[in-house]
């Protein structure tokens, strides 16, 4: 059973993760997925994956951050399959959704994974960590 029956929240996904330098959008395993120069992975949507009853995001993280955020806040934060194991992060977005945080660790996972100028830009844009 989905949850995002109107397309809202992967719409703000949308604005967030294209509103980044050199990115795309497509379907990767049935999933809106985000690229960094139609490429790399950084964040992939998930409604319901094989009922598993999370709509949420998997992002790349910064080293340790996982573990961190699960431990913290697991009410939010989950070790996604298939990619946890890598240090990838789980995001609800079915609970109450701050999307300036979002942005954060959207932004976050772009700089995990893009090329180095790019992620220079971002850090300089969105203060991240190096």
């Amino acid at each position: 059973m989905a949850f995002d029956t109107d397309g809202s929240v992967v719409a703000r996904l949308r604005e967030v993760c294209l509103a980044l330098p050199e990115t795309s959008e497509r379907l990767s395993h049935g999933s809106p997925t985000f690229f960094i120069r139609e490429k790399k992975t950084f964040v992939t949507f998930v409604d319901d994956h094989h009922g598993d009853g999370i709509m949420g995001i998997w992002c790349a993280a910064p080293p340790g951050a996982q573990q961190e955020l699960v431990d913290t806040e697991p009410e939010r934060f989950f070790r996604p399959p298939y990619v946890g194991h890598r240090g990838w992060l789980g995001v609800r977005l079915d609970v109450d959704v701050d999307w300036d945080e979002v942005a954060g660790i959207v932004a976050d996972a772009y700089c995990q994974v893009a090329p180095k100028t790019l992620a220079r830009r971002v850090r300089e844009d969105f203060d991240t960590t190096p």
